[in-house]
């Protein structure tokens, strides 16, 4: 029999302890992620995510990623410059397998994300 997973209220569902953000290029930027599901072979995982404003790098040269922006507001670009987008609550973004680039956080963001490193 196959399970069904349900996640209710994820504007609010409480995550982690705020914890420094490895790749800030700010100082102070902080962030927190609970994960809700993986897959039984490890390489499909989904959760949400917070981060305080600030910039960081971010690399998804091994997995893609799916960003459903739950509230608050960002942008993104490729780690040449190129391709800026901005985001906020109620956009998709998807970040190809091989991605690399650097977040701009405008406001404090939630995000419910997938990771899939297939």
């Amino acid at each position: 029999m196959t399970s069904l997973e349900v996640f209710a209220g994820l504007s609010a569902l409480p995550l982690g302890v705020f914890a420094p953000k490895p790749t800030a290029l700010q100082e102070g930027q902080q962030e927190a992620s609970t994960l809700l599901w993986t897959s039984p072979d490890g390489r499909t995982k989904i959760g949400l995510w917070e981060c305080t404003a600030g910039r960081f790098t971010a690399d998804r040269k091994n997995a893609g990623e799916y960003c459903h922006i739950l509230s608050g507001r960002a942008s993104v670009r490729n780690a040449d410059g190129s391709g800026e987008r901005d985001l906020a609550a109620g956009d998709l973004l998807v970040l190809p397998q091989g991605w690399t680039g650097e977040w701009t956080i405008h406001e404090p963001v939630r995000k419910l994300f997938l990771i899939d490193a297939r």
